[in-house]
């Protein structure tokens, strides 16, 4: 079983900013594919920002140019650097990560969801 906890979230002003962390525990597990998702009050969830283990990200037109992902590998950890940061952004932050899990049967894709982290962004 894989577990991912963020961390990072919080109250900041108009034109602050905040990191946001994802690290991944467990066994037996390569990340492939991860990112960032959110929900504001009454919308749909939606991509924030992946990066794939090669290091390729993508990002919602939204976020270009104010947000960074990154990646530890090491320490199976994801980040968020979120800067110039707008009301509009307040939402709660799901870390997503597509998984290899290895076992004795053989490896299998599966993915996961953290719990989310609330970011507000008051103006």
């Amino acid at each position: 079983q894989v577990q991912l906890v963020e961390s990072g979230g919080g109250l900041v002003q108009a034109g602050g900013s905040l990191r946001l962390s994802c690290a991944a525990s467990g066994s037996a597990f390569r990340i492939n594919s991860i990112g960032w998702y959110r929900r504001a009050p009454g919308k749909q969830r939606e991509l924030v920002a992946t990066i794939t283990s090669s290091g390729s990200t993508n990002y919602a037109d939204s976020v270009k140019g104010r947000f960074t992902i990154s990646r530890d590998n090491a320490k199976n950890t994801v980040y968020l650097q979120m800067n110039s940061l707008k009301p509009e952004d307040t939402a709660v932050y799901y870390c997503a990560a597509g998984l290899t899990m290895y076992s004795a049967s053989g490896p299998s894709s599966k993915n996961y969801w953290g719990q989310g982290t609330q970011v507000t962004v008051s103006s």
